[in-house]
């Protein structure tokens, strides 16, 4: 504490005072802000004034604006819509075509694994139908006899 009392009052003053990086950035930033804030209530400003101003020009030419929009909006749709399907199905075709080609694009051992799982249940369902076929030829022979006798 007696150190403190020993210096003189401009070199206290010195130590007290921040250093001028953080001023100069404090400052920066605040004038960028401020600059920003005021630019963003001009946009706001101007905006309302034009939408006022245009507001009876919107209302007059509604009836045609309205309908026009919304074909256009159909129109827009309905192209990005068909060019997705075209993309899809060109998509689609090139993946046969390498899976036929043999060359396994993604997800073909998901499909060769589908197609082995349905052979093997229409080979179980085969036979049983074989059985089945030939269980009724038999009862349709007993009823053929039966109706001999």
């Amino acid at each position: 504490m007696s150190n403190d009392q020993n210096k003189p009052m401009t070199q206290k003053l010195y130590e007290s005072v921040p250093s001028s990086r953080p001023t100069a950035k404090f400052l920066t930033a605040t004038t960028l802000s401020a600059t920003l804030l005021f630019l963003s209530g001009l946009t706001l400003t101007w905006t309302v004034i034009a939408l006022i101003m245009a507001t009876p020009v919107m209302v007059l030419f509604s009836p045609v604006l309205v309908p026009s929009a919304i074909v256009i909006f159909l129109v827009i749709t309905g192209f990005l819509f068909s060019g997705g399907c075209g993309v899809a199905a060109i998509t689609a075709l090139s993946w046969i075509y390498n899976y036929v080609q043999g060359k396994h694009p993604l997800g073909a051992d998901k499909l060769d694994y589908a197609r082995d799982m349905l052979a093997s249940m229409t080979r179980g369902v085969t036979e049983k139908a074989k059985e089945y076929g030939q269980y009724v030829k038999y009862k349709a022979r007993e009823v053929a006899q039966g109706e001999r006798s």
